[in-house]
């Protein structure tokens, strides 16, 4: 599987709507870990080779973003994932509010993006609509994410081949 991944100041979306998605955070979200793995398939409709590939890309960016929540938490960094699935956080209660994943990739990518029915599907430069997004967010100051994530790819404790998309 091909991953790339960036880190990013968190958009307007997230600094205005942070009480609604994170209600029991005690601090700002300063870092936003934008993760895109490549599927085998495009991923426009919903079929039963998609939504598998889904699952097993769901999961494996589920495996990565514990390594990076466990080595921030330890920093003594608040940090959350949100579920690609249901957009809720994994580790925090929920707010009013779903993330919507593929709208945090765009603003922070400018990737476009194609209309499908309610949904919106990621254009990525290389990888078109075959291209999984994930999102991960932290207090930790951008500067700080960045190495956290760079050494753990490194280590070779995450995925072999995840890769920075730009800083």
């Amino acid at each position: 599987m091909s991953l790339q991944y960036s880190v990013h100041w968190p958009n307007e979306f997230l600094l205005a709507h942070l009480e609604q998605l994170l209600p029991n955070w005690s601090a700002p979200v300063k870092s936003v870990l934008v993760v895109l793995q490549k599927s085998k398939f495009a991923l426009l409709n919903r079929t039963f080779d998609t939504e598998n590939q889904k699952h097993c890309l769901r999961e494996q960016f589920l495996g990565f973003s514990q390594v990076v929540v466990r080595k921030l938490v330890e920093m003594g960094y608040l940090t959350e994932v949100f579920d690609p699935q249901s957009g809720l956080p994994l580790f925090s209660a929920p707010g009013q509010l779903q993330l919507d994943d593929v709208a945090v990739v765009q603003a922070c990518l400018g990737y476009p993006l194609t209309k499908r029915g309610d949904c919106s599907i990621l254009q990525h430069p290389s990888w078109g609509s075959a291209v999984y997004p994930s999102i991960l967010v932290s207090s930790a100051h951008p500067g700080i994410l960045e190495p956290v994530v760079r050494e753990i790819v490194a280590s070779g404790n995450s995925h072999q081949n995840l890769g920075s998309l730009s800083s």
